[in-house]
């Protein structure tokens, strides 16, 4: 009985000590983290605010460190930023940290590995997010950019591009050939920002201040690409916009954030931004807006749009009036799809493309006359209603007349910029028809000869410049400024090219 009574005491000794370690741990965190934290966090902050200072540090001002679930459930109406009704019990009352973020769903994660008698996993991803953010992750879902890397990979005519611009050329004397582009140089170039597939491929083991230490060996990594392949199935990451391990509001209201794949010349939606009376009211004013207001109004907050502002945002007017509903669908207020294809046309009704196919079997949401598939894309009546909400936004700013001037001259500059582009395809198309070019009829890439490359500039950064200039206000975009002086110089060049192909054809033929 003595025996066991001393080892009674003894456990209860030591249960006592491993209660007031974690105590102290906690109470370790400094003040200006605002919410409790939970064990687990603490034990990981307690090696990571050495290891990792930047990291910690950022965490720390970030709203996950500063509340907690549970109060960001009990706000009200439009001041809630959390979608989800309900969290589990056991992250309510502490802060979103290191482990909340990291050992959830450990069984679901193809990256989880043991780290100090815990399962984490280093891919944060949406499925993990959506425990608070349900609704945004839903949206995500129905984007077009948790499809990018899908939409990419699955559609052959992309990944001939993909493979014209990324392969390696050789020269051998005669020609130039392309070689398969290298996964790195793929995952460094257009994954970048469509996504890369991560995998876990097994552990290694490496010398670190606590001794030897396992850690995971990730393929694709690291990558923050819209459309990422993650290793719990999942696709795409919330910190492509809200970078880590801030998770800012403010950060993913402003324009920088986009630019990362929106610049251009191929989508020069930043470059127009700048230069235009948006982009030069943020310029001069921005530093004083508050970009952490929810509801974000219009007026008191902000005074010109950012692209979250058009594209995401929910906005308020100067009553509390609803204008527009928070969304991660990207295109819910865009009735046409500008960019990235030969022909501007309405948004594809799925976000998955890769499905999109022409009467003739290309991989196109139009044919290279331009005529739409239309099953594949939003009808007439969405396209309105997508009108009717942005409309809505400009209403805040802008009378009637001046929201209709404008998308009425948006969709002349598309019907302008589709002609100048089946212009362009008829050079290219008899260029193929006459054996002066190899495209897809002979078998060969549509995308690797001078006269292609000049048709593919033509759509791909001189179409796309100008309708975003006219889409956004940036008006040298739509003229000089790889606008309609390039457009229209690039088809005479592309003219010129031909007639040169058939000149050199007849001396061929002359010759023999």
């Amino acid at each position: 009985m003595a025996g066991n009574s001393k080892g009674k005491i003894r456990a209860g000794i030591m249960a006592l000590l491993q209660a007031l370690s974690m105590l102290c741990l906690v109470s370790a965190v400094p003040a200006e983290t605002a919410a409790p934290v939970s064990v687990e966090t603490a034990v990981c902050l307690e090696c990571h605010e050495t290891l990792h200072p930047g990291i910690v540090r950022d965490w720390r001002k970030s709203r996950h460190a500063l509340t907690t679930p549970g109060d960001a459930l009990r706000k009200e109406g439009l001041r809630r930023k959390v979608s989800s009704t309900q969290v589990p019990q056991r992250y309510k009352e502490n802060a979103v940290g290191c482990a909340e973020c990291h050992t959830m769903r450990a069984a679901s994660h193809g990256d989880s590995f043991e780290h100090n008698d815990f399962r984490v996993h280093p891919v944060v991803t949406p499925a993990d997010c959506a425990v608070c953010h349900v609704q945004e992750h839903a949206q995500y879902g129905r984007n077009l950019m948790a499809y990018a890397r899908i939409n990419l990979l699955e559609n052959p005519l992309y990944m001939d591009l993909v493979r014209q611009i990324n392969g390696s050329p050789t020269w051998n004397g005669t020609r130039i050939s392309i070689s398969r582009p290298e996964r790195e140089t793929n995952r460094d170039s257009c994954s970048f920002c469509y996504g890369t597939l991560v995998e876990m491929k097994g552990l290694e083991t490496r010398e670190t201040d606590m001794g030897e230490m396992s850690f995971p060996v990730l393929s694709g990594w690291p990558n923050h690409g819209v459309g990422r392949f993650n290793p719990d199935g999942t696709k795409g990451t919330c910190a492509a916009c809200h970078t880590r391990h801030r998770f800012s509001i403010a950060m993913a209201r402003k324009p920088h954030t986009c630019s990362e794949c929106h610049k251009g010349p191929d989508v020069p939606a930043y470059a127009v931004y700048r230069v235009s009376k948006m982009g030069n009211v943020y310029a001069a004013q921005g530093a004083s807006w508050d970009f952490n207001a929810v509801p974000w109004k219009v007026g008191r907050d902000f005074s010109a749009p950012t692209c979250a502002a058009c594209h995401v945002s929910l906005l308020t007017g100067a009553e509390g009036q609803v204008l527009a509903e928070r969304t991660h669908t990207m295109s819910d207020r865009l009735p046409w799809r500008l960019l990235g294809l030969v022909y501007a046309h309405p948004h594809p009704a799925s976000p998955d493309t890769s499905r999109i196919k022409t009467p003739g079997g290309l991989s196109l949401p139009t044919d290279l006359e331009g005529k739409e598939s239309r099953s594949f894309l939003i009808s007439p009546r969405e396209m309105a209603d997508r009108r009717r909400r942005m409309m809505a936004i400009c209403g805040a700013c802008h009378a009637r007349s001046l929201s209709d001037g404008h998308f009425r001259r948006l969709e002349h500059t598309v019907k302008t910029t589709n002609r100048a582009t089946l212009a362009a395809t008829g050079i290219m198309r008899t260029a193929w028809r006459e054996g002066l070019a190899k495209g897809p009829d002979a078998g060969d890439s549509p995308f690797n000869e001078p006269l292609e490359k000049k048709w593919v500039e033509q759509w791909l950064f001189y179409a796309n410049s100008v309708r975003l200039a006219t889409a956004m206000g940036g008006a040298d975009y739509g003229v000089f400024a790889n606008g309609r002086w390039y457009l229209s110089r690039n088809i005479r060049e592309m003219q010129a090219l031909l007639e040169d192909l058939r000149a050199r054809k007849a001396g061929r033929v002359g010759g023999r």
